[in-house]
This record gives structure tokens, sequence and C-alpha cells, in this order.
């Protein structure tokens, strides 16, 4: 199951940061098709929100098709959005790991790793662009957020 931490200082909307939590635990693996997320009230208990803040990124998760609200039983993960190499287990993942184990030692902070792996993503992309073929509109918006 998946434990929402909630930011108050980040400037991002409770919801959005529950919508991203479970997008990434999607990402990872940590979260798979068929299993159930916290009900609201677990979710209420744990981070002092409001409960129409849960509900809002449920149905936002719902609409985005990662999720079934279920009435009486729960909301249930309906899609995965695991890649190969992003599981715990990949040894992309264990090398990623051994690197950021490696930059913590030499004194960069989270914000100071984000940082770092988001401009080599972005100069990556941008050499490549060429490569790939032309992204919808949404993307751009999609590809900064999945970065947060």
């Amino acid at each position: 199951m998946i434990d929402y931490r909630i930011d108050r200082g980040s400037g991002v909307p409770a919801y959005v940061q529950i919508v991203e939590q479970t997008e990434r635990a999607l990402r990872m693996g940590t979260l798979r098709v068929g299993d159930k997320l916290p009900t609201a009230r677990e979710v209420v208990a744990a981070t002092a929100i409001n409960p129409n803040t849960v509900l809002r990124a449920y149905r936002d998760m719902e609409q985005a098709g990662l999720v079934e609200l279920r009435r009486g039983l729960g909301t249930f993960v309906t899609r995965s959005l695991a890649r190969p190499g992003a599981e715990d287990d990949s040894p992309l993942r264990r090398e990623l790991t051994d690197w950021v184990a490696r930059a913590r030692a030499a004194g960069l902070e989270g914000a100071d790793v984000l940082a770092l792996v988001t401009a080599a993503l972005d100069a990556y992309e941008h050499e490549h662009e060429h490569d790939s073929k032309p992204r919808a509109t949404g993307d751009k918006r999609r590809r900064t957020h999945d970065r947060a």
C-alpha cells in the first residue's frame, strides 16, 4: 500500500501531490493493477488534509483511467505505468540507486540530485529531439509534471 506524504510548503496542491505520488508508485511498480489505495479516511488520518482533497485526487485519477472507484469496496488500480527497467530489482534501478548514493556522499542534497537529473534529461532530449516523433500538445505538460 502507498503512504502519501503531503509537503505543505511546496506550493503544490495536496490533491496534485497525491496524484503525482500515485503515478510515481505506478511507474516504479510499487503499485500494481488490482492493488487497493488507502481509503479517503485513512489518507485524512495520515496527512490531516480535507477529505474532499483526497476524493478530488481519486476522481482525477479515475478520469485518467488509472484507478476505479468501487462503491463500498474502495479505490483500485486499473492501469500500470511501469516500464521495463523501473522495477525495484532491475539493473538500471540498482545503477541509479548507486549513483544517487555517490551524489549524496559527495554532499548533494535531494533537490540538487533532482536538478542534476532533470538537467541531464533535458540535455539528452534536446540532443535527440530530431530522433523522436512529434509530441502531442499535452505531452510537454505531462513531462514537466512527471519530473516533479
